[in-house]
């Protein structure tokens, strides 16, 4: 069975929160907020949205300034089908490709050099996305009201800040029985 595109529900999401918004400042989205779980190319996102537009989910209006500038906003249809999604429960595990985890799984002597080195350059990556997550999370909810705001949000963005300290708990504490 084919897995069903998440993409065009992620773009609803983002233009609902977001009225009259460009195809860029769409795109610019996955390399800030939703870029922190959730990844999409420019070239996966503007075919989307142009599906979206011929199924009526979007529309779309041109700027007087920019004739190739788009302005999308979400149709009825486009609320009532995000709306639908948002109400269906989550009823499996995302699948992730780790690659850490992959080659570790492949090491089979505990006295393997590589253990070590891949374990201090996860703990090295995890430290750079615990620092951008911490800074993302002052610069985007500043005060309670904001908090409030994007309720949904701050939650994911606090469930990521904790499965990274978790990991590198893990891989310390792992570190030290190398040692």
């Amino acid at each position: 069975m084919p897995k069903r595109r998440i993409l065009p529900f992620i773009i609803l999401g983002i233009i609902k929160s977001h009225p009259q918004i460009t195809g860029r400042e769409i795109t610019d989205e996955f390399n800030t907020e939703i870029g922190d779980f959730w990844k999409a190319s420019h070239s996966q996102i503007y075919p989307e949205l142009r599906r979206m537009v011929d199924d009526q989910w979007v529309a779309a209006a041109t700027s007087s300034k920019n004739a190739k500038e788009k302005y999308y906003s979400i149709t009825t249809t486009g609320q009532q089908i995000l709306d639908e999604w948002l109400s269906q429960a989550v009823k499996e595990l995302p699948i992730h490709q780790d690659l850490f985890s992959l080659k570790l799984f492949f090491i089979n002597d505990p006295k393997d050099p590589r253990i070590h080195e891949l374990i201090t350059n996860q703990i090295a990556l995890l430290k750079q996305q615990l620092a951008h997550l911490k800074q993302r999370q002052q610069t985007v909810f500043p005060d309670k009201k904001t908090i409030q705001k994007h309720y949904g949000h701050y939650l994911i963005l606090k469930r990521a800040i904790s499965r990274t300290e978790g990991q590198l708990a893990w891989l310390n504490q792992t570190l030290e029985t190398l040692n």
